[in-house]
């Protein structure tokens, strides 16, 4: 499903699907042209690691209990800054990276969108000629559909499902990451590649966005150093309505089958996009082939009236704030 022109936004079946089940694919989002462009970026940003200099800081995304989560000085000063991450498994057990290095970063963030050009255009006004469009739904015609009033861009990157050593993502919910009082987050996922179960595409458990609060917060450590994982307090993190087109009334009423489900596998085409609400639980599984899997993903949350974004978050804004991604 895709809407008619970039500034259209979602149709009302696009949003019924995503208030229902907290995700929405877009197939064919990017034309293969901007995708081969945003490919070449990627390649050439690969191209400038210098390793000599790399603090070698490993991306962890939680653990088997969720709380082993990446920390360093390197990571936490990124929210203005092109750095990258380097994937876990790339290194033997002495410490020595044992995979050249287009094929051991794990990530690139976290302000692609700021100082990358081609990841930047992602987010001008949409152009549409006789024949081409940039888009075919533009970021900032979601977040109007979505009802947002001031969205603000933050944390992009460059994803690298690496071959033979991509590491698997644990159930969570990207608001933990990105918390806002009431909570906002909504991810922009774009394959660059194709994501199959073969290469460990996302898999996502349909609804639980309406019932799974955010009870746990990755934050910034005593004195800023470091991340942990602490509490959220009884009954916060949830959403404060249903969206339109969810079942039930507040949050937590009138909901049948709460914490029951199955992931559901989102495999996609080069070229896709996936909409993911903040509070939604999702998942990738280790990439065990021999293809890779490079996909590029932004989240907007809400700037405007009556939300916070929390001072304890682990990304914290530039000096000129996080983009807006409209006036």
């Amino acid at each position: 499903m895709t809407a008619a022109n970039p500034s259209d936004g979602l149709t009302p079946s696009q949003l019924e699907a995503f208030h229902r089940d907290g995700y929405l694919i877009i197939p064919d989002a990017l034309p293969p042209s901007i995708v081969s462009a945003l490919l070449a970026e990627t390649h050439r940003l690969l191209d400038t690691l210098d390793l000599s200099t790399h603090p070698l800081t490993r991306f962890r995304t939680g653990g088997e209990d969720g709380t082993d989560h990446v920390g360093d000085d390197y990571f936490l000063t990124s929210g203005d800054k092109i750095r990258f991450f380097l994937e876990d498994d790339a290194f033997d057990a002495a410490g020595n990276l044992t995979k050249p290095k287009h094929r051991a970063v794990n990530k690139i963030g976290h302000y692609l969108h700021g100082l990358s050009p081609p990841f930047a255009a992602l987010l001008n006004p949409p152009t549409t000629t006789a024949t081409t469009t940039t888009t075919t739904t533009h970021p900032a015609s979601i977040a109007r559909s979505l009802s947002f009033t001031s969205p603000r861009v933050l944390q992009s990157m460059i994803i690298c499902k690496q071959p033979e050593i991509g590491g698997a993502v644990p159930p969570h919910q990207d608001s933990t990451f990105l918390y806002t009082d009431p909570p906002s987050a909504v991810g922009f996922w774009y394959a660059l590649e194709d994501a199959t179960l073969e290469n460990g595409c996302l898999s996502f458990l349909p609804g639980s966005h309406r019932w799974a609060p955010i009870d746990r917060r990755l934050v910034r450590g005593e004195g800023g150093k470091g991340t942990e994982m602490v509490g959220n307090g009884e009954g916060a993190g949830r959403f404060p309505r249903c969206d339109s087109g969810a079942e039930g009334g507040e949050y937590g009423e009138g909901l049948k089958g709460e914490g029951v489900g199955e992931y559901v596998p989102g495999e996609v085409k080069a070229g896709s996009l996936v909409l993911i609400h903040g509070n939604l639980l999702h998942k990738s599984e280790r990439n065990l082939s021999q293809k890779g899997r490079i996909i590029y993903t932004f989240h907007i949350i809400e700037g405007g009236e009556g939300f916070r974004y929390d001072e304890r978050n682990w990304l914290q804004p530039p000096e000129e704030g996080f983009t807006k991604l409209y006036a």
